[in-house]
């Protein structure tokens, strides 16, 4: 990995990171159906506009019902359900619940594949147990009700993440830059009746929200995917996964500078549990990504 390929890895880490923060900072004061919506549909015309300046097609008349089911499986459902999550639980703990999303992949690929989990797949789905159960046990005493609810809420927008890893293997092959762009078209109007029944802010809110809706949008959405995609161009989907590992760091760190969030020792025993059942889970490790790495020397 280049020096470049590098700081590409850390910009997009911190970017994905700080989705948590935005999520938490705006879902309380416009409500996660609104701030979901204007998430997505924001991302969706910024990535039309660098469809026009690079020419890129979605021929949508083809794979609509793709982006569909990866709109609402990889973009709507989990962002709503993070939203939601964000109206009660810290940042830093929705980062870290996020993390777990491999090992969802892990487990319903194994499922659909209708291939056994190895005994490291199964102690990496154990350990990653064990670590939500650190963090939610002792963060759902410390929440106000309804935060164990919350806590569930942000495992199954990592399980649609998991959902929809496992859906784009099997689906037939479409460029990754329209897969981004036509799931956030897909999303947008897969959300767009909620704005119809759910809540919505009785004042135009401030500032400071409207800020953070809009890098949500255009930031954590549009330009994160083209960071992502660009990462996975230069060096492999398999070292592009260290992402993974770094989004909590960021969202916990994030939390802590600009929402005050405490970080105990529940915290760092969770994270290191989930991040750990990850690399187990889907076979990461740094000694893999330096062997592919090799390969490739060797190869090219």
């Amino acid at each position: 990995m280049n020096d470049s390929s590098l700081i590409r890895l850390l910009v997009l880490s911190a970017i994905w990171g700080a989705s948590f923060l935005f999520m938490r900072v705006g879902a309380p004061a416009i409500g996660p159906a609104a701030l979901i919506f204007l998430r997505v549909a924001l991302a969706a015309v910024f990535l039309w506009f660098v469809a026009l300046g690079f020419r890129k097609t979605l021929a949508a008349g083809v794979h609509w019902r793709h982006y569909l089911v990866l709109g609402l499986f990889n973009s709507a459902l989990p962002f709503l359900l993070f939203a939601h999550a964000a109206e009660t639980v810290s940042a830093s703990l929705l980062s870290i619940l996020n993390a777990t999303a491999p090992i969802w992949a892990a487990a319903i690929g194994a499922v659909w594949w209708r291939k056994p989990l190895s005994t490291r797949q199964l102690s990496g789905l154990s350990c990653g147990v064990a670590g939500v159960a650190v963090l939610g046990g002792i963060e759902a005493a410390q929440l106000p009700p309804g935060g164990g609810l919350a806590i569930a809420a942000a495992l199954l927008a990592a399980l649609s993440y998991g959902i929809a890893t496992t859906y784009t293997k099997a689906a037939s092959a479409v460029d990754p830059f329209a897969n981004a762009h036509g799931s956030m078209w897909a999303a947008t109007l897969l959300l767009a009746p909620t704005l119809f029944f759910l809540p919505m802010p009785a004042t135009f809110p401030g500032s400071g929200i409207v800020a953070a809706v809009i890098a949500l949008g255009v930031l954590c959405s549009g330009v994160a995917y083209l960071l992502y995609f660009r990462l996975i161009a230069d060096i492999g989907a398999t070292p592009a996964l260290t992402v993974t590992f770094l989004i909590p760091v960021f969202g916990v760190l994030w939390g802590h500078l600009f929402l005050g969030e405490e970080v105990g020792w529940h915290t760092l025993v969770g994270a290191t549990l989930v991040l750990a059942g990850t690399g187990l889970a889907t076979g990461f490790s740094p000694a893999s990504v330096l062997a592919l790495r090799r390969a490739r020397h060797v190869h090219s």
